[in-house]
């Protein structure tokens, strides 16, 4: 301390914790400046000193001064291109260095350089790609701190530090902040094989991250000076926010034109009735919101395909695989062969996949496809040759002792997918599910008030059959007394009028029984057991044939019918009116009614697609008039009768819709197949699982 004469003030935060400051030193020659740079270690102050080359008249000359007129320079640039160029520039003509570049990585470490400017007679570098082991990850991290290093000569030989160890600790000293410590022998060799003797290494940040490296580089020795560097520091730091503000306006005017394409979409989909045609029509839309070239949409069974895409066939294997193997929400891949081998046959279409899962449960997902871009990569090296294994199998990364331009074909590969084409399919999917909630809580409204509406409706409808009857009764009742008392003073058409009268009363009243019926089946609750159907068909068949000692009838009971879980009273009130019906339309003698039943899954001969696996479906088949095909989709329709009143004994068309009310008061349904002429067969079912 005694040979300190002077301490300016520090002048420049210069790298992360560390401050610079001036000391006037006493030496052997006399008092000399030095450029100080002290950091703290622990409890301990490293200082480093270096002779300063500007005298105190020069102090002036700030890092500002030297760097205000490059950073207005740069600052005119018109395009990402042109900043870059104007960077190495400007710092070539600050430093002196025979070569300056901009070097920026990928997500995979590898580099590629971006802009560069050089003495003549250098081998040009720029558009070059280079390895990620050329950096490796650690040197990555490091400079992610934002970090500047200077080494002015690569082959000075290092100086052991006195003492090696810090005091009182056996712990070495980190001299990961130091400004003047020797480089890494393997850098060393690294610029040595380059033919380099000095360099200057700078982070270019972007949004707290390392985006990229400007490096500088110079033949023979060359050291800078305290001032020298901290301009170039101060430099490449506003460079690197200007880039950053370049890169931010690109990505912000691509998002608004995404934006524009999401909101198109989503109000699409909000208006829309089929959610698959708001989606891809038109199909540029669900393209344009991610820069695809084609899409698949996968909504439970049901696959939409878009614009250029593999075949359907394909796309279910590889859904398959996305069900398997993904675990997350999201994912995307410019490389999809490397992870999914089979899509390299169809590379020249789907090379990248954007994967996007809306609803796992309905199985709701739509992938995103770009096709192959086939390019030619020029590396600076073969980028193998810095990775060697060693007699054990050990990989070891040696500094290459090749620069000369190599290139390689990449194939399979598709452009990469932007933060914002991310970001753009996760608030598809945001959109999607809101609108899905938002109708789902419409629909339930919406169902609610139908239940409140039908319970109205029924109990208005038995209220006012009920009150129908009895005036109703009271017409017949006097049309009978005008018949009975008075018939010798009316003539024969008023006779006939009585009796019209009469008989539109009792089928009125017919009609009115029957309304009460399916109001009362709509509210009566299932009285549900496990019953022997085969008891309940013969008593309906008993029923039946008692009302119709006559009728020539032949009943063919395949096999014994399963026991099932119903309501006892309504099912015999179905087997009565199929019966009723099979005798009623049958002009054969005799009249055959064939009864059995089938198991969906096991009996081929009859079914529906949308009965499950294993229902029983009941028929009962008849030898009878048959029905015409417009005509199957009516014949349950409440008071619908195919045939004029006088023909197959009248009938109020009730039987078959009270039939259907009782099987879909089941949980079941019901339906018919016909040939005219030939006969007719009745299909239901009453339960979902055979017991």
């Amino acid at each position: 301390r005694s040979q300190i004469q002077s301490i300016s003030q520090p002048t420049l935060l210069v790298q992360n914790r560390v401050i610079s400051i001036r000391l006037s030193v006493q030496t052997s020659a006399g008092f000399a400046d030095f450029d100080s740079f002290i950091h703290r270690i622990g409890n301990s102050m490293l200082i480093e000193m270096e002779l300063a080359q500007a005298t105190r008249q020069d102090q002036f000359l700030s890092s500002h001064t030297l760097a205000q007129g490059a950073i207005a320079r740069i600052q005119q640039a018109t395009s990402r291109t042109d900043l870059l160029t104007s960077v190495v520039n400007e710092i070539r003509h600050l430093t002196g260095y025979d070569r300056v570049l901009i070097y920026q990585f990928d997500a995979d470490g590898q580099g590629e350089v971006m802009a560069e400017a050089k003495q003549p007679d250098l081998d040009p570098y720029l558009g070059l790609h280079f390895p990620s082991h050329d950096i490796p990850g650690w040197v990555r991290d490091f400079y992610a701190e934002g970090k500047l290093r200077a080494i002015p000569d690569m082959q000075a030989p290092p100086i052991p530090l006195v003492p090696p160890l810090r005091h009182r600790s056996e712990d070495g000293v980190d001299l990961s902040l130091s400004v003047l410590r020797s480089p890494d022998p393997c850098c060393a060799e690294y610029y040595q094989n380059m033919g380099m003797a000095a360099a200057l290494i700078a982070s270019l940040m972007k949004d707290q991250s390392l985006w990229g490296l400007l490096s500088c580089q110079h033949s023979t020795p060359k050291y800078l000076s305290y001032d020298t560097r901290a301009a170039c520091d101060l430099l490449v730091q506003m460079s690197a926010l200007e880039l950053a503000n370049r890169i931010r306006q690109e990505d912000l005017e691509q998002q608004a034109r995404v934006q524009s394409f999401h909101s198109e979409l989503i109000a699409s989909i909000a208006q829309a009735d089929n959610f698959i045609d708001a989606l891809i029509k038109p199909e540029e839309r669900i393209l344009d919101l991610v820069g695809a070239s084609g899409a698949a949409i996968c909504l439970g069974d049901e696959l939409t395909l878009v614009g250029a895409t593999p075949t359907e066939d394909q796309v279910r294997a590889l859904i398959t695989w996305t069900d398997t193997e993904l675990q997350d929400d999201l994912f995307h891949t410019t490389r999809l062969s490397q992870v999914f081998p089979e899509a390299i046959a169809y590379k020249t279409t789907a090379s990248g996949m954007l994967f996007l899962q809306i609803a796992k449960i309905q199985h709701y997902l739509i992938l995103w496809f770009r096709p192959e871009v086939v390019q030619t990569v020029t590396w600076g090296g073969r980028p193998d040759e810095g990775v060697q294994v060693d007699e054990a199998g050990v990989v070891q990364l040696c500094p290459r002792t090749s620069f000369q331009r190599w290139q390689e074909i990449v194939d399979a590969n598709a452009l990469p997918w932007q933060p914002f084409d991310v970001s753009s399919a996760i608030d598809l999917r945001n959109a999607i599910v809101g609108i899905v909630l938002k109708k789902a809580d419409e629909m339930a409204l919406l169902n609610r008030e139908l239940q409140r509406s039908n319970r109205e409706l029924t109990s208005f409808a038995y209220a006012a059959a009920h009150d129908l009857k009895e005036p109703l009764r009271g017409i017949y009742n006097y049309a009978n007394i005008l018949q009975e008392d008075y018939g010798e003073l009316l003539d024969e058409d008023g006779l006939d009028y009585l009796t019209e009268i009469q008989s539109f009363s009792q089928r009125m009243e017919t009609l009115i029984n029957a309304l009460l019926r399916i109001s009362q089946l709509r509210q009566t609750t299932l009285q549900l057991q496990v019953v022997d159907l085969n008891e309940i068909l013969n008593d309906a068949l008993e029923v039946v044939q008692a009302s119709q000692p006559t009728t020539d009838l032949e009943v063919y009971i395949v096999r014994s019918l399963p026991p099932t879980e119903c309501d006892p009273v309504l099912v015999s009130e179905v087997f009565r009116n199929l019966l009723s019906n099979a005798i009623k339309y049958n002009e054969n003698s005799p009249k055959q009614i064939e009864v059995g039943y089938a198991e969906m899954g096991r009996d081929t001969q009859v079914g529906t697609p949308d009965a499950p696996p294993l229902s029983p479906v009941f028929y009962l088949r008849d030898n009878g008039i048959g029905i015409r095909d417009d005509h199957l989709s009516l014949v349950f329709k409440l008071f619908k009768r195919l045939h004029p009143q006088e023909f197959y004994g009248g009938g109020a068309g009730v039987g078959l819709a009270v039939v259907h009310q009782i099987i879909e008061r089941h949980g079941g349904q019901i339906w018919v197949e016909s040939t005219l002429g030939e006969g007719s067969t009745f299909f239901f079912t009453l339960t979902e699982t055979l017991l």
